[in-house]
């Protein structure tokens, strides 16, 4: 698995490759000229003789080589660190972007089966978590490595005696690092796993805040967060435990290896087969060759948490996308629409529709009212291709909208929806969200249209008002108001209306169908209806119970009928 991801990652490092090569050589230069200077440091040593017998100018020499080594290993360690920049944030933000692209093209069936706070945190800590990871990969793992390679090949050239005591003891080192990262890889990917559920949990609360305040529901909602929190505290210990192992193990084992390079020298040097600048170079090596291992293993438990995060972003990257095996398109509309023996269930097990047939001529307006989950808003979905039909098929002018591309499909609807959405953003740019093209004066027109430029205006910066999604300077009311202007903007052949006067008071209300009436007009017209005033002037009234038509006619002929929609018309009006 971990070498499916490291295969998967590179491709997004592909793109920065000469920033990564020129980093690979500034690692390999700097690390040559500070391996390099432990060698100047030994011949200096060895020219200090004795008492009156010393080699000022050999010395003197020795340390100007030794300051330019050290200096231009100071540049080519910067160089490294600015590539390494380049090379991990340009890989984040390429990894980012997909992910965040990604969302776009998953079926809301996915988003909908998922915590969107989990959906969050894979996009946005997992992806600060792999930085983190690869940045310490090329500063600490890189350039350890070569460390450790370039500090064997000096120690070799100088005695390889004392070299190969050097290398015998390297397998404890490689034997720590393996265990900690065994064991630490299985309990960061717990930990990212709960640090997403934890997210989701904040999301949700922090969402519904306001029920939450409503039902006094404080206190089971901290548990809640509680229980989670002590899993991640749980499993946070657990990482770190295993985490916290690296820095001792290694640095036991480097005292291993600085001892016995101390004592192999000494013995060499006493049978006259090394010289004590050797010896002081030796032991500088040997502190430069045990040091990476610490890096080394720190860096290899990080990237086991990288790892982990890798592998949830990529879960993300291999979700099932919305599929569009449509490449039709309706150029001009007629707005006929059909439903024939649709059957639809969000669980395979339970059908929500069952065998529901309509037919909507041109222009028509279709009012759908129904109990509470009797399928009426699953009907727009189906509609709009935002969930597929189990079975049966859906038409519009006689073409089956799986034969059209989704993106015609849906610019032929405009849609005013019960939960208003709108992006951080000024009031005009929200307007004009469904056509970006629009001018200002279009902008001004639709607002009215919606009844929405009376309030607008009496805004401090009118349309250049910044709005967003959790609302706070404009009221629920006034918000729909903008997603109604929104929609008489776009002018499409058909027309979703779903409690779309829903948070709007009653005297608004009325002003808001007379525009609701205008911007119908010759279009095919859905609208689903609690409130059923808004919806007495419909062509045709859909009455739905259990995902199925109970009654259908316009609004005098149910009356008289005296069923289902006559008992629901009267518990609202009473004796009208």
């Amino acid at each position: 698995m971990k070498k499916n991801i490291l295969k998967r990652f590179f491709v997004y490092i592909k793109p920065y490759w000469t920033y990564a090569a020129i980093g690979f050589l500034c690692a390999i230069a700097g690390i040559a000229l500070s391996l390099y200077a432990p060698v100047v440091s030994g011949r200096a040593i060895d020219k200090i003789i004795g008492k009156g017998n010393v080699n000022f100018s050999g010395i003197f020499g020795d340390l100007l080589v030794f300051l330019v080594a050290m200096v231009l290993s100071a540049a080519f360690q910067w160089g490294l660190s600015f590539c390494a920049n380049k090379v991990t944030y340009g890989t984040i933000k390429g990894l980012r972007d997909d992910a965040f692209k990604k969302l776009g093209r998953l079926p809301l069936r996915h988003i909908d089966s998922n915590p969107h706070g989990d959906i969050i945190s894979r996009v946005t800590n997992d992806t600060d978590q792999l930085s983190d990871g690869l940045l310490q990969f090329f500063t600490q793992f890189f350039t350890g490595s070569v460390t450790i390679l370039g500090t064997l090949a000096f120690m070799f050239s100088v005695n390889y005696i004392v070299a190969f005591v050097v290398v015998l003891l390297t397998p404890l080192s490689l034997f720590a690092a393996s265990f900690i990262a065994r064991h630490s890889f299985k309990m960061f990917s717990e930990q990212s796993a709960i640090k997403g559920e934890l997210s989701g949990c904040a999301e949700e609360m922090i969402g519904g805040l306001k029920t939450v305040k409503a039902f006094c529901h404080e206190e089971k909602a901290a548990e809640k967060f509680d229980g989670i929190n002590a899993r991640l505290h749980k499993c946070g210990i657990r990482a770190q435990f295993y985490s916290s192992l690296t820095n001792p193990s290694t640095r036991l084992i480097n005292g291993f290896v600085y001892a016995a390079t101390g004592v192999a020298g000494a013995l060499l040097a006493i049978n006259g087969r090394m010289s004590i600048g050797q010896i002081s170079c030796f032991l500088s090596y040997a502190g430069q060759y045990t040091k990476p291992f610490n890096e080394i293993t720190a860096v290899i438990t990080e990237m086991q948490n990288a790892f982990a995060c890798a592998e949830r972003v990529f879960a993300l990257l291999d979700a099932q996308e919305e599929t569009d095996d449509g490449g039709e398109e309706i150029k001009s509309c007629e707005g006929r629409v059909e439903f024939l023996n649709v059957n639809f269930g969000y669980d395979a097990k339970k059908q929500i529709i069952k065998d529901f047939s309509l037919s909507a001529k041109p222009g028509e307006r279709v009012a759908i009212v129904g109990p509470t989950g009797c399928g009426k808003t699953t009907l727009i979905n189906l509609l709009m291709r935002f969930y597929e039909t189990s079975s049966g098929e859906i038409k519009i002018d006689g073409k089956d909208i799986k034969s059209l591309s989704k993106n015609n499909l849906r610019r032929l609807f405009g849609m005013v929806l019960q939960d208003t959405w709108l992006f951080s953003g000024t009031i005009r740019e929200n307007i004009a969200y469904g056509k970006e093209d629009a001018s200002f004066e279009e902008i001004v027109e639709a607002a009215k249209k919606a009844h929405a430029h009376g309030f607008i205006k009496r805004l401090e910066k009118g349309y250049d008002t910044v709005v967003s999604d959790d609302g706070g300077n404009i009221s629920q009311g006034q918000r729909q108001l903008l997603c109604i202007a929104r929609a008489m903007l776009a002018m499409p052949p058909m027309l979703i209306l779903d409690e779309a006067t829903s948070s709007i008071d009653t005297r608004t209300e009325i002003s808001v169908q007379k525009a609701f009436s205008e911007i119908m007009r010759g279009r095919t017209s859905f609208v689903v209806a609690h409130r059923l005033s808004t919806i007495k002037e419909a062509d045709t009234i859909i009455v739905m119970r259990s995902g199925r038509i109970a009654e259908k006619g316009t609004h005098d002929e149910l009356l008289e009928k005296g069923g289902f929609y006559a008992k629901l018309y009267k518990s609202q009006f009473g004796g009208e």
